[in-house]
């Protein structure tokens, strides 16, 4: 396992970061033009989506071949010259690993198909129940059935995400071999870090029954204790004979006690792991497809608690408020433009002076914010698609139907990178795969050269954590819970302490400070004008990082 406390990670949505070749479509050539900004950020890590061979039925997620690279990225040569350049700036190659399934064009799944019982046995084939229905009542998290036929006999095959997607036995011991020979392919390559999708999933009981509380079937399947076998079995198989490999696990509703396992090191499971619960409080009894205002109080319970949590339990947290899969945070979070870069500094805060490893992801760091599309037609995400169809079905208006959509949609994040005020902000010659968002106003160019913008705001959050040892090695502890739409913490190590407070509000609101804090040092502040006094008036969105 890597030394993680104090490295700070990039992720890239390579259809949409920047394109080289004119096509449209965002390519490695591209990353590798914009390393020299991404080392100037100060990322150690950079994450990147998956750019395998892949019918790119849900974006690259649907993989057809793990050992090569899709030729709308590129080539391996590509591939080669940015691992090591980025090696050149320091900067790690993270990639993206999807080995709960494979699309249904690998060659796998094709020879399944074909009748080898080998590779059957590669994937989940159940038969059919007497009256012709699927083996379980499960749902995809796509919709609909988690089960689609195989071939044109008794069999079904499951597919927890999209049809095409087919989920992989991983009872199998011939299927880890396989993965794990993947991750050696890549290790090889100089790759220095591997995010695993859906991981938590990947551990289906040998007999799949109903779900028999007639829900879609997640308890079935999430968080199974033989996950923990497979994981420990690869960092031994793969992981031992290389230093400083950073593994991350996207945990799909999984708890403060599974993240705990999963990362405490003297586990050798995973460095550290996402969660999503805390991206979930503006979702209307749990339902993603609503749209409500998010609830502050459910949010700071959630961070606290998995902060506190992580922290008593030795885990490690990767906290992030951005990805491919979620509209920007400072359209969910910030509801007046006008506090959206003073709220954006104050989010970044609240990760970035947290415990556990900060993700950035592309265009966060300027600010950028969710498009405003006018149609459905504007989406390419299958996803949005399926949920425009179901609300409709509800009984929805267009209307209504669109305006949850255009909140909720993963596309939100995956419109291209704003480069600068040159057609399709600069991201390429040629129109883009999914349309641009608001790149005359926002973008890199305008940001970088203002001393106050956002970018430099984060340059410094990184460099902190580069600087600050009771950033990397604090504990966690929540306080000041009494005081409205503030989450507010302190981190102690040795005989250092820091105060972090984070107002989510836009109406002033105030805290008393003890005496022990007034002699204390401001680390970080997004007014200019911050003091320490006893009795602190917080302005709207205002952070302030206080080390005594």
């Amino acid at each position: 396992m890597s030394n993680i406390g104090n490295k700070v990670v990039y992720q890239v949505y390579p259809k949409s970061f920047k394109d080289s070749n004119g096509d449209g479509i965002g390519d490695l050539q591209g990353i590798v033009e914009k390393l020299p900004y991404l080392a100037k950020l100060g990322i150690d890590y950079l994450w990147i989506n998956p750019i395998f061979p892949s019918p790119q039925r849900d974006n690259g997620y649907d993989i057809s071949d793990y050992c090569a690279i899709d030729p709308i990225f590129g080539n391996m040569r590509d591939f080669e010259e940015l691992v090591a350049k980025a090696a050149d700036l320091k900067i790690g190659i993270m990639m993206d690993m999807v080995f709960n399934h494979t699309s249904v064009a690998h060659e796998w799944f094709q020879k399944a198909l074909a009748g080898d019982k080998k590779y059957q046995d590669y994937y989940l084939l159940r038969p059919k129940k007497a009256d012709g229905s699927a083996p379980t009542n499960w749902r995809s998290k796509f919709g609909g059935s988690a089960w689609a036929a195989f071939g044109s006999g008794n069999l079904d095959y499951l597919h927890l995400y999209d049809v095409s997607q087919a989920d992989l036995n991983w009872r199998n011991p011939a299927v880890i071999l396989e993965l794990e020979h993947v991750l050696k392919f890549w290790l090889a390559k100089g790759v220095k870090g591997f995010r695993f999708d859906v991981i938590n999933v990947v551990g289906k009981d040998q007999q799949l029954i109903d779900d028999p509380n007639a829900g879609d079937g997640k308890e079935m399947y999430t968080d199974k204790a033989i996950v923990h076998n497979y994981l420990q079995k690869i960092n031994q198989d793969v992981f031992t004979e290389h230093e400083n490999i950073l593994t991350v696990g996207e945990l799909s509703s999984t708890t403060i006690e599974n993240a705990i396992a999963y990362t405490k090191p003297d586990r050798h499971e995973l460095s550290m792991a996402f969660s999503f619960h805390h991206l979930k409080v503006d979702y209307d009894n749990g339902n993603k497809w609503t749209k409500i205002p998010y609830d502050f109080r459910q949010l700071r319970q959630i961070l606290q608690q998995w902060g506190e949590g992580l922290s008593d339990g030795d885990g490690w947290p990767a906290w992030f408020w951005n990805n491919h899969d979620q509209p920007r945070a400072i359209n969910r979070f910030i509801t007046d433009p006008k506090y959206h870069r003073l709220g954006a500094q104050m989010l970044a805060a609240t990760i970035h002076l947290n415990r556990g490893t900060p993700y950035v992801y592309m265009g966060e760091e300027i600010g950028m914010t969710d498009p405003d599309f006018h149609s459905i037609n504007d989406y390419v995400d299958v996803e949005s698609h399926n949920a425009y169809d179901a609300l409709l079905a509800q009984g929805k208006t267009t209307e209504e139907a669109f305006a949850i959509i255009k909140s909720k949609s993963r596309d939100n994040a995956r419109i291209p990178m704003q480069w600068n005020t040159d057609n399709y902000g600069g991201f390429s010659t040629h129109q883009p795969w999914l349309a641009n968002g608001n790149y005359n106003n926002i973008n890199v160019e305008k940001d970088v050269k203002d001393p106050n913008g956002l970018f430099h705001f984060y340059q410094r959050l990184i460099t902190l954590r580069k600087q600050e040892s009771v950033i990397v090695k604090g504990d966690y502890q929540a306080v000041f819970n009494d005081v409205p739409e503030v989450i507010a913490f302190t981190r102690h190590y040795q005989n250092q302490t820091l105060l972090v407070i984070n107002h989510f509000g836009e109406a002033a609101t105030s805290l008393d400070l003890a005496d022990k804090i007034l002699g204390g040092k401001i680390l970080l502040a997004n007014y200019p004008d911050a003091k320490i006094t006893h009795h602190l008036i917080i302005r709207p969105y205002e952070t302030l990082a206080i080390k005594y």
